[in-house]
Parts: structure tokens; sequence; C-alpha cells
């Protein structure tokens, strides 16, 4: 019997109601392995009910005491680190290290938002005016929510949970439906380090339960991680219902290659960005932009030397490179923009089409595929595949090079590959994209920086992790304070008696 992955809600599994269900593949044989449920929307309102309940007191635990739960979760999850990435790989078909990988940059949020009790602390200005003091707090917003995709089933959701519920608030999660069974047992692990019933909730869902989530006035402020179309809509939908929302969408992200570069670094890094998790990363580099032609030709040969060599198998086979896509859906539109860059006029120089994996015939695989000679008309240049693609979009000088990455409607990440100093310098300086990296191929920033993207592939003025995260799932109170004198001080001074009708200043 296919088993049935449950809700996390109120500090306990429970049995969905609804009715609706959605199947969860194991990617490496295309065979249904579990169902989820997608809840009714009155389930949804329930799990928010239960975390409005259980908020205000998690909200009056001291800062110190909550930033050690996390420190116990840090633990907990460390002790089952290989059981999770056992159970994430065969959700999502990325291999086991990869998978890993995934629970450890979320991880270091988690480390990061350990220090709430530091992140929290607001403004004193004595003597402000005479005998008056202001000072500042910061006040955790509520319930408040996060939609996370597929491609990061763990990291993402620990980004957008860790700081939140460190700040005080109680936490809604509606992961993807494709893999969900990590946060169900990230929330576990949360209850078993001590966070309190109903501060992490894990709720299944389609868009039902993210309609409720978007309108429902208790929820104070949404997350959201996926693709453009779909951070448009849960950002305007959000703002129109009073919330606060910090919504990231999809990506394109170049990789530009200067002439004095060292190729064979440069390969490892497109090689690894391009293909690593078959390509599902919304910082996967897709983009190679080469400046000139001598640096394209010797590029693009050592690339198609590389890719021939790329090992495709199941998610926990040993020695494989990547594993397969998620679902034959994501197969199939993939193998629909590699043939939409053929009939553009693209020169195919591998194509991973029709790749069969012996013994796992019916998986979702895909081989690496590799483009020369992208013109930026090209759908296969616009649009994100999401899938082990790789074109080379040619620049014929340095500033053609700047001008493609910064021209592209998504500004997410960016990187150049130079022993130039001055070059790498001013790249940084004048790409309009959010992350760069310099002889970094996946500029994801550490935890202690914010991560966001610019132009299409970010909507919100706060980005996550780092301390935008804090600054996001958190409100500021102003305080001015004054105290009439003392008449027990002999230093006291009269306070003046009358009712003033001028603007206060300090003047």
């Amino acid at each position: 019997m296919t088993r049935t992955i449950p809700h996390f809600v109120g500090g306990s599994l429970l049995t969905p109601d609804s009715g609706r269900f959605a199947d969860v593949f194991d990617p490496s044989t295309g065979s249904v392995q579990a169902r989820v449920p997608l809840a009714s929307a009155d389930e949804v309102r329930r799990v928010i009910a239960d975390a409005e309940a259980a908020q205000p007191g998690w909200a009056a635990t001291n800062p110190q005491k909550r930033a050690r739960v996390l420190m116990r979760f840090l633990d907990l999850v460390h002790r089952d680190m290989d059981d999770l990435a056992r159970l994430l790989s065969s959700e999502h078909g990325k291999t086991f290290e990869d998978a890993k990988g995934d629970i450890q940059r979320g991880l270091d949020v988690i480390e990061f938002a350990t220090g709430a009790p530091h992140l929290l602390k607001g403004e004193y200005s004595t003597e402000a005016g005479t005998g008056i003091d202001v000072y500042s707090l910061r006040q955790p917003l509520g319930v408040v929510a996060g939609i996370t995709p597929f491609n990061f089933p763990a990291m993402i959701p620990l980004w957008k949970a860790g700081p939140a519920i460190a700040a005080g608030n109680a936490f809604v999660l509606k992961p993807s439906e494709r893999d969900p069974s990590v946060p169900v047992r990230l929330a576990e692990l949360f209850l078993e380090a001590g966070l309190p019933a109903g501060i992490l909730n894990v709720v299944h869902g389609d868009k039902e339960a993210v309609d409720v989530l978007l309108e429902d006035e208790r929820v104070k402020a949404i997350g959201f991680v996926g693709s453009t179309p779909i951070a448009e809509y849960i950002y305007a939908t959000a703002a129109a219902h009073g919330k606060r929302a910090q919504c990231f969408g999809g990506a394109k992200n170049h990789l530009v290659v200067m002439p004095d570069a060292d190729l064979g670094q440069v390969v490892d890094a497109l090689i690894g960005s391009g293909y690593g998790s078959a390509g599902e990363r919304c910082m996967a580099i897709s983009v190679a932009v080469p400046v000139g032609d001598e640096t394209a030709d010797a590029l693009a040969a050592k690339l198609t030397e590389r890719v021939a060599q790329l090992r495709i198998g199941p998610s926990l086979a040993d020695g494989i490179d990547y594993g397969p896509l998620v679902t034959r859906a994501a197969v199939d539109r993939v193998t629909d923009c590699i043939q939409q860059g053929v009939d553009a006029g693209a020169t195919l120089l591998a194509d991973g089409r029709g790749l069969v994996v012996e013994g796992y015939e019916e998986g979702f695989y895909l081989g690496p595929t590799l483009f020369d000679h992208v013109t930026t008309d090209m759908s296969i240049y616009r649009e994100e595949i999401f899938g082990p693609v790789l074109v080379i979009a040619r620049a014929r000088d340095y500033e053609e090079a700047l001008a493609i990455a910064s021209d592209h409607e998504y500004g997410n990440g960016v990187g150049i590959f130079t022993r130039d100093g001055d070059a790498a310098r001013d790249f940084a300086a004048r790409v309009n994209v959010g992350m760069v990296g310099v002889n970094v191929p996946i500029p994801v920033p550490l935890g202690y920086y914010t991560f966001g993207g610019w132009k299409r592939s970010g909507f919100g003025d706060l980005n996550q992790h780092g301390p935008d995260s804090f600054r996001f799932y958190t409100k500021t109170k102003t305080v001015t304070s004054r105290w009439p004198a003392s008449p027990l001080r002999s230093v006291a001074e009269p306070v003046e008696a009358g009712a003033s009708f001028v603007m206060p200043t300090t003047r």
C-alpha cells in the first residue's frame, strides 16, 4: 500500500481529511512511492488557528532560550544527516552528497539565527531632548508563512523558518508537494529540540492552500521561492491583503569568461554549476559568455569533451555526477526547450535527449546538453530551462559581455572569471544583477549576508537570510519616553506647567 505523507500541525502528525492527493515519485525509477494530501481551505485555516494560539507564549520566551532550541535542532539534524539526505535524494533525485549540501546550507542559516539575542536588539538614545529618551524594540509579527520549491526541500524551508522562529513568530510552511517528506521530518526534529507545539507547522497543498495563506488576515507575512509568474502573483496578492512579502522567482545566470581566465578552472566551474543537481537550481549557471571568438572556440571544445564524460544515474548510486529530474513532466518540458534551440538555429554540441539508464528505464533522466552560437533573441537564452542545459552566448568584447549579463530580464546571479582585478572590480560594480561571483561559479552568499536577486528574479524590499531576514520577520516599535523630575532629587528642576501647541523639536 502506498504510504501517505501527513501534515504536521500543532506538534503532531495529522491525518488529512480533504480527500485530495498528489503522487510523490521516485525519480530514479519513475514509480510512485507515496501520496501527499492537498489540504482544503478549512484545514489550512485550522493550521493558522493553532499557530496563532501558540505564538504569544513563544514570543514571550527569552530570545536566548529560543536560540537554544535552534542549537539543539542543529545537533539533531547532524545526528540524522545521512537518513535525511537519503530521504531527500529519493524524492528529489539529487545525489546523496548534493542532498547533504542542501541540508547543510539550510543549517548555515539556522546557525546565523542562533544570534537572535543580538540581532533583535533595538537602539537607544538618551537625552534626545531635555529629559527625553528614545529607544526602539524589534517585535515579532505573529503568524508568518513560507511557500517553498521542490529543488531545495531542506535548505529553503530552513532559510525561511529559522529566522522567523528565532524572532518569536509562529511559522506555517507549505512545501512543494513533489518532495514533501524532509520538511515534515525537520519539523519533528524541531519539536524534539524543544520547540513548542504549534510554532512550526507543515501543511501540504496546492493553490487552494496557498490562497488561504495569502488572504487570511491572521498571516502577517509570506515568503516564497519559485517561478517568476507565481512570485508575481503571490507578491501582488499578499500586498493586496496588507501582508509583507518577499518573493523570489526565476533566473538566467551568466558566467562571463575573459580571455585571460584559466580555462581549466572555468570548465570545472561550468560543469559543476551548470549540470549539478541536473540543472535544477535557481543559482545554476546556464549561460557561458566567452569574450572573443578565440576564447569561445577553446571553451566550446573543452566543454564538449568534458560533457561527454559526465555520469548520470540513480540518485543514490555511487560515482554519478547528477541524477534524474524531479518528474516526467520536467523531462518533457526541458526536452521541448532543447528542440526550440535546435529550431532556432543554435549549434547543438551535445544532445542529452533520449538518455536511458540501464535498469532504470522508466526513470526521469536527461543527459547533459550543450549549445553554442546562442543569441539573445532565442528562447533557450531568454527562458529559464531548469534542466541540464548549458548555452554559450558569445561576446565580441568586455562591454558586450557586461551588457548581455545586465540586460536580461532576470537578475539573480552572475559570475566573471578573470585574472584582471580591475576588470573584476568594474564588473562587480556595474553589472545589473543582485549576486556576483568573481572566479566563483555559484555566488550564493553565506548565511550572514543576504540572498536576493534583482529585476524579475525578486519581488519585495528585503532579502532572504542575513540581517534582512530578521528585519522582514519583525516590526519596529519606537518609544519616546519622558519622566518628570523627581522631588526626591535635590538637583531636580521644576517642571514647566501649561500646555504646548508647538510641534516638539530638539531646538
